[in-house]
């Protein structure tokens, strides 16, 4: 069986709205998305919903960081036993030229797009695969009270293309574990896109918000004219 993001791999010319494929569309223009809720769905119940009604979805609540440690989320499983594990599984979906796939999943040549900073990119060992919530951020808001299975699920989440992405070394290093109201990506055409990719990974996981997030993604939100979040709960 394919994961999400091979079926994204196969689908690499539909755009965020497309139907024929899921997840939805790659970050690779770095554009803010731009389709609206279908007329069918007006009130976002499929998963799509204006921007600014995503934001009103999120439940505001103090965060709390006690007792987190990065090694409390297994990363980098390899959950369809094809040899190739969630890193090499997103920069495989995720070139904008396909690197040449040997032996044990070994990724030789390709390139990438990352779009927190607009640039391309041409050795997978300068790309982090972020997690476009981070971790810390996440225990935070509500994974200190999952199960260890639950945060595996969430550190490798490849049902959700906005999930994670593969981005330069740079900001995602500058990046750490801020959210929204401490950093944005330097690129000014990826903010929209960003706070929308932020917004779906915390419905899809119900993941809470604090006071000053919410007040930095609508402020961001403002001027990304009829931009949309989709998302689809985890399971």
């Amino acid at each position: 069986m394919f994961s999400a993001r091979r079926l994204t791999a196969l689908c690499p010319l539909l755009l965020l709205s497309a139907a024929a494929c899921t997840p939805s569309a790659s970050h690779h223009d770095a554009k803010p998305p731009s389709a609206k809720p279908s007329a069918s769905s007006p009130d976002g119940k499929d998963g799509t919903l204006r921007l600014t009604d995503a934001i009103g979805r999120l439940k505001v609540a103090r965060e709390a960081r006690a007792g987190y440690e990065r090694d409390k989320f297994r990363l980098w499983t390899d959950a369809d036993h094809d040899g190739c594990d969630t890193r090499k599984e997103v920069l495989l979906a995720e070139a904008v030229k396909k690197p040449r796939h040997g032996k044990g999943c070994k990724l030789t040549g390709g390139s990438w797009r990352s779009y927190y900073d607009d640039k391309t990119v041409t050795d997978a060992r300068k790309l982090d695969i972020d997690h476009v919530v981070p971790l810390a951020e996440a225990w935070d808001s509500g994974a200190s009270k999952w199960t260890a299975q639950r945060r595996e699920q969430y550190a490798n989440d490849l049902g959700a293309e906005r999930s994670l992405v593969a981005v330069s070394l740079g900001p995602n290093r500058t990046k750490g574990d801020k959210d929204p109201a401490e950093w944005m990506p330097p690129a000014k055409d990826a903010t929209c896109t960003y706070i929308a990719d932020w917004i779906a990974a915390k419905l899809r996981w119900k993941l809470t918000a604090d006071g000053a997030e919410v007040k930095a993604l609508r402020s961001v939100a403002a001027g990304c004219t009829d931009a949309t979040v989709t998302f689809t709960p985890a399971p």
